[in-house]
């Protein structure tokens, strides 16, 4: 029998490929759980950060005692990075309170341009027990497009960035598991309207994946240069091929993730792609084409088109691959056999000769039983064993 592994150990050993005491496991609670555990309104979490999300992410981990593997819960600012490099002038910028009430808080963000406020078309809403909606119009929300009254947006908890927020997290984490940080996304679009954008103006979308090529080169030497680095390095993206073909794909965001994946192997630090939906494509892309440490959550039918043990027979010698429990017919209605039965299937499936990691198909849901998550370790620990 092997010497029981610390979470962070097992999840090294794994993606190393070598095998470790058990399966892994680390179910995608991301950040509705680990939010409704503090037992705090959710905008104090998302608006105020009176608690980082990454550190609920670890408090849930812990709390259930599952291997965490937190792939990018918030982004990393470097001094001397800059989102827009072609950015000529500062503007006075803020954000206002727009609306509050006992279920929700509405933001608007705004510019001062020659001494006018120019208020944006986008708000946010944040609501007291579910994640934020960002990026809404205002006709969405119901909010008039320049707010009748407001208030400045005041007592959001500043904390530290760069090189000393990784230290943070990696503290914090210990031998809980492993911390990701982002270095860029492998998806462009975000929406039906850009779409509609990439074929009316293809130029920008070309200049914007050559930015981030570039921008994505500049971050990831800060990181490799710094004493405190990531565990792994994340370059995912919410259904890449959802609002992207494998085409639009293969031109806009495939020379980012060779180019990353490349650099992350020279440099000996795993590389991590989330994409949730549709991602059979991707993953033999990745593994054919790529140098990929490990990709999620490989979703079935009907939310993903994956059959894990199809993937494992095909790239299981390639990635370290990680998924795939429904995270609604199964973990978040499913009774706690279910979920141990699906996790079992899941074991035999891909688990033989390793690079397996035992989770579900994207984020399980706020209200996924309690019992379901211990169900997913207990089934490791009974059918998990090398």
């Amino acid at each position: 029998m092997k010497t029981k592994m610390t979470s962070r150990q097992r999840l090294l050993t794994t993606i190393s490929g070598k095998l470790p005491d058990r399966v892994p496991v680390t179910p995608d609670t991301s950040n509705m759980i680990p939010a409704r555990l503090t037992g705090l309104p959710f905008w104090d979490i998302y608006l105020y950060q009176k608690i980082p999300q990454w550190k609920t992410y670890i408090d849930c981990a812990r709390h259930f005692g599952f291997d965490a593997f937190m792939d990018g819960y918030g982004w990393v600012n470097f001094s001397g990075l800059d989102f827009d490099p072609d950015e000529k002038e500062k503007i006075e910028r803020g954000t206002a309170i727009i609306l509050k009430n006992d279920e929700r808080i509405v933001t608007q963000e705004y510019e001062i341009i020659k001494g006018k406020q120019k208020w944006s078309e986008l708000v946010h809403i944040y609501y007291a027990d579910n994640p934020p909606d960002m990026w809404v119009h205002y006709s969405k929300a119901r909010v008039p497009a320049v707010p009748e009254k407001w208030e400045e947006l005041e007592g959001v908890v500043k904390h530290p960035q760069g090189e000393p927020l990784i230290k943070w997290m990696k503290d914090e984490m210990g031998e809980q598991g492993l911390v990701g940080v982002f270095c860029g996304f492998c998806s462009h679009f975000c929406s039906e309207q850009d779409i509609y954008n990439f074929y009316d103006n293809p130029g920008y979308f070309y200049k914007k994946a050559e930015n981030q090529l570039d921008y994505a080169k500049k971050r990831f030497e800060v990181m490799m240069g710094l004493e405190h680095k990531p565990d792994f390095i994340c370059l995912g993206s919410s259904g890449t091929l959802v609002f992207q073909t494998v085409e639009t794909f293969r031109e806009l965001s495939l020379p980012f993730v060779k180019e990353l994946t490349a650099l992350c192997k020279k440099h000996g630090i795993p590389s991590h792609i989330h994409s949730c939906g549709p991602e059979k494509e991707l993953v033999k892309i990745c593994a054919e084409e790529t140098d990929l440490t490990i990709i999620d959550p490989l979703e079935v039918p009907p939310m993903g088109d994956c059959n894990l043990k199809e993937i494992k027979r095909l790239y299981g010698d390639k990635l370290v691959l990680k998924g795939n429990l429904h995270t609604t017919s199964v973990m978040l209605e499913g009774t706690a056999e279910k979920v141990r039965e699906a996790s079992r299937k899941a074991i035999e499936d891909a688990a033989e000769g390793g690079r397996f990691i035992l989770s579900t198909g994207d984020q399980c849901g706020r209200d996924t039983p309690d019992e379901n998550i211990y169900a997913m370790i207990e089934a490791v620990e009974e059918y998990g064993r090398f």
